[in-house]
């Protein structure tokens, strides 16, 4: 057997865009023990897919705001010491920046990744024994794809295949058909407006007998859930949930509606019913993978509509 270990740490967007090159690599080699090294905020979404054997975390952002303390150095100690006793046969970067390789690195073992001109932050290249170029003008999912079928020596073949399942439907939510609005993202200049959540959510209550459930992350996505609530007809404001449980809500949903954050990407591997909204950022590179479910709307400049977003979710496959 041998022992393998992927390096991808963040964002939450980024590892479940690694999640079909595992499925792939998997699929050509079941023989494979695969381990994932993650920022411990993340570990749930490596943990998520089941075909990771372990999953091995790293504290980057803490540690560098404690860099001055000694706590953040012994803390590296114990995870450089773990790495070198795991003895991988071949560990692999995908993520390309200095973050990453630094601890990939500490490993010593082979290490593959992307070459100078593939790499988002090039001087990563530096530390990999063995380089690949690939396209950086590919989706996230097509790069990740493609370096591994470099890395293991296959050619990626299909559409990609993400490989996990929801799991249970949270305990909290009552039962019957539900809509989740994630309408919470890390910057203001991709939100949508909260009159198209209102006039949204009326629409899928009134005409389509669907309860909205409303996520949020921190104070001020959730004071925003309670005000689209109160205006909604029959809306649920989530209480605080982990990964694991955002990957049950967003799993057995009927429709999940979302602007440009990680959760999308989630609903959108999942396989229920996405209408994806960017209002700031380019689909064709952070978009959802467009499948008989899910669909990309908006782009740089351009605010969808109600009535697109409705459209489009009505021309998806098992949509009711």
């Amino acid at each position: 057997m041998m022992n393998v270990l992927i390096v991808r740490t963040s964002s939450m967007g980024d590892l479940i865009h690694t999640w079909p090159a595992v499925t792939e690599l998997m699929t050509h080699y079941p023989n494979i023990r695969l381990s994932w090294l993650a920022e411990e905020s993340f570990a749930d979404i490596a943990r998520l897919h089941p075909q990771v054997a372990e999953v091995m975390t790293l504290r980057w952002r803490s540690w560098r705001k404690r860099l001055l303390q000694p706590s953040a150095w012994r803390e590296l100690r114990v995870l450089r010491q773990q790495l070198r006793e795991a003895r991988y046969d071949l560990v692999l970067d995908s993520q390309g920046l200095i973050k990453s390789a630094i601890p990939a690195r500490w490993t010593r073992a082979p290490l593959a990744g992307l070459d100078w001109s593939s790499a988002r932050e090039s001087l990563a290249s530096l530390f990999y024994d063995k380089k690949h170029t690939v396209s950086r003008q590919l989706s996230a999912i097509e790069r990740n794809r493609r370096l591994f079928g470099l890395c293991f020596g296959y050619v990626p073949e299909g559409p990609p295949q993400f490989g996990i399942r929801p799991g249970e439907r949270p305990a909290w939510m009552l039962s019957g058909r539900y809509a989740v609005l994630l309408h919470a993202t890390s910057r203001a200049s991709k939100e949508w407006p909260e009159e198209s959540w209102v006039a949204l959510g009326r629409e899928l209550s009134g005409r389509h007998d669907l309860v909205t459930v409303l996520p949020w992350g921190n104070e001020r996505e959730k004071a925003r859930a309670e005000r689209l609530a109160a205006r909604l007809p029959a809306a649920v404001v989530a209480p605080r949930i982990g990964l694991i449980e955002a990957a049950g809500l967003l799993g057995h949903a009927s429709a999940v509606i979302g602007v440009d954050t990680g959760l999308v990407h989630l609903a959108n591997a999942l396989n229920v019913p996405v209408a994806a909204i960017y209002t700031d950022t380019d689909p064709q590179q952070t978009g959802v993978v467009e499948t008989p479910w899910a669909t990309n709307l908006g782009n740089i400049g351009q605010c969808p509509s109600v009535d697109e977003v409705m459209a489009a979710l009505r021309s998806r496959r098992d949509w009711a």
